[in-house]
């Protein structure tokens, strides 16, 4: 099977630092990529290259043979991807956030299937409730939702998709990741924690690998802070 996704000689640096260099890696339709390792190694950097949202320094990441930078929009339609911040308006009730999100996105959704969404996350009781009265958890499941109306669009990339949720939160999103893989989809994300997806075909890449040195912990801190805060270019 040929490989949808093929990241090759990816070089990054943050200031003066290198996080990586040389990253190779190609991804199969029907995988599971865990992108792991320590504070400041480079995960939620490695997820944005990936996105497009940054550029690296040298190499270059393919998606179906064409590098996403030249592909644009064509890959940003198979493109889902969910990063450290939800992406939700405060001002905007639970349901009109799905629906402007899924609409951003140019997901074709009715609201019966923005309402079968947030059911999904456990928010049918706050469709209409300012998303700025929400909980830090039940904003993440906001932007989550999005997910439910993704089943269509091929790669997810998810940043830290279990934090803040609940021990069925987690669950129904494993359950939900589980069956887009096995359908055929590509969902790479990051996590602190074992990702708790069964029988899905995994791959686990370490950026910490391809590091030309170790980083001390302040310099850790501060690549992260700057992984998150990164304009896109």
């Amino acid at each position: 099977m040929s490989a949808l996704i093929e990241v090759s000689g990816l070089t990054c640096e943050r200031g003066e630092r290198t996080l990586f260099e040389g990253l190779s890696f190609s991804v199969e339709a029907g995988t599971l990529v865990r992108i792991a390792g320590s504070n400041g190694a480079g995960k939620t950097t490695l997820l944005r290259l990936m996105t497009g949202l940054m550029r690296p320094v040298e190499g270059e990441v393919r998606w179906r043979g064409t590098p996403v930078q030249k592909a644009a929009q064509d890959f940003w339609k198979e493109l889902c991807y969910i990063g450290h911040r939800n992406g939700v308006k405060d001002d905007l009730s639970v349901l009109e956030n799905v629906l402007l999100n899924a609409r951003i996105a140019s997901l074709s959704v009715t609201e019966e299937e923005a309402l079968d969404a947030l059911d999904a996350v456990g928010l049918s009781e706050f469709l209409e409730v300012p998303a700025g009265q929400l909980s830090q958890g039940q904003r993440r499941r906001v932007a989550l939702a999005r997910l439910w109306l993704s089943r269509s669009v091929a790669l997810w990339v998810l940043d830290e998709p279990f934090t803040a949720l609940d021990v069925k939160g987690v669950a129904r999103l494993a359950k939900l990741i589980g069956e887009h893989v096995e359908e055929g989809g590509i969902v790479m994300l990051v996590t602190h924690q074992e990702v708790p997806v069964e029988n899905a075909r995994l791959m686990v890449i370490e950026p910490e690998r391809w590091s030309p040195r170790k980083r001390t912990a302040v310099e850790a801190a501060l690549d992260d802070e700057a992984a998150q805060n990164a304009e896109p270019v």
